[in-house]
């Protein structure tokens, strides 16, 4: 299976199962994805997604070149996923977290899916690049649209004009990662980061999402006015009293999500 999907626990695991290409992505994989975020999308019990490359080298290189799609650029600037590489890249209707586990590589479509997380987690080995100007394509799927948005212009465009690439620390100082582990560490940090979603109130952290995601082209004043629905449903719900009592009364909040 290119793609494997797991759910545990409230907490939904993908992992791009192509560690002999790098995890690269093809048309399969790609249908596979957007099917799999699909199924996310419609599962109330998932408060949570890790999205991870297998094995060791590359979170992703990105599109499978070798696949043989044979689109020309043009062609496929047409026809091209609205969600965004890997249906992540730019999908707005995602409304739990997804945190990017960065165990290597994460090149072209790679780092475009990284783009479409809200917490990024990296190994100290882990590069980051858009390396498509170098091959006569363009980072279509998110890159160009999204990369200068999460950290300063300038250091974008020297990232997609040269196809260099940036390790895990300079991304971090960037401000694309929150953490930076030495491999044996990598799981830990993300289980973590995890653990600390699911203490949160799920209705409260999909409200900030939407919020994050929908609004960043607002103004401040603008932004506040925006009265997204789940930023209703988490202002109206139990789990916005059941968090106060619990706070009073000196306990873990049991959280019902309604």
């Amino acid at each position: 299976m290119s793609v494997l999907f797991s759910i545990e626990s409230h907490v939904a695991r993908v992992t791009i199962n192509r560690p002999d290409r790098m995890n690269a992505v093809d048309q399969r994989t790609e249908a596979r994805l957007e099917e799999i975020w699909t199924a996310i999308e419609g599962d109330p019990d998932i408060r949570c997604v890790v999205l991870t490359g297998a094995g060791e080298r590359a979170f992703s290189a990105g599109a499978d070149l070798k696949s043989g799609s044979g689109a020309s650029g043009l062609e496929y600037w047409a026809r091209m996923n609205p969600n965004g590489f890997g249906g992540i890249a730019l999908r707005q209707s995602l409304t739990v977290p997804v945190i990017a586990r960065v165990n290597g590589l994460a090149l072209g479509g790679g780092l475009e899916m990284v783009l479409g997380a809200d917490i990024v987690i990296a190994s100290d080995t882990a590069r980051f690049g858009l390396p498509e100007a170098k091959v006569g394509r363009l980072p279509l799927d998110g890159g160009m649209v999204a990369l200068q948005r999460l950290i300063p212009r300038n250091i974008a465009a020297g990232l997609m004009m040269t196809g260099r690439m940036m390790s895990a620390a300079e991304a971090q100082a960037a401000g694309l990662v929150n953490a930076v582990v030495p491999p044996e560490n990598l799981d830990a940090e993300v289980d973590a980061w995890v653990a600390d979603i699911l203490k949160s109130a799920p209705l409260s952290v999909k409200a900030i999402k939407a919020t994050l995601r929908r609004t960043a082209h607002l103004s401040p004043m603008e932004a506040r006015a925006v009265q997204t629905p789940e930023l209703i449903a988490a202002l109206v719900s139990e789990d916005s009293e059941e968090g106060v009592a619990a706070f009073r009364e000196k306990r873990a909040p049991v959280w019902r999500g309604r």
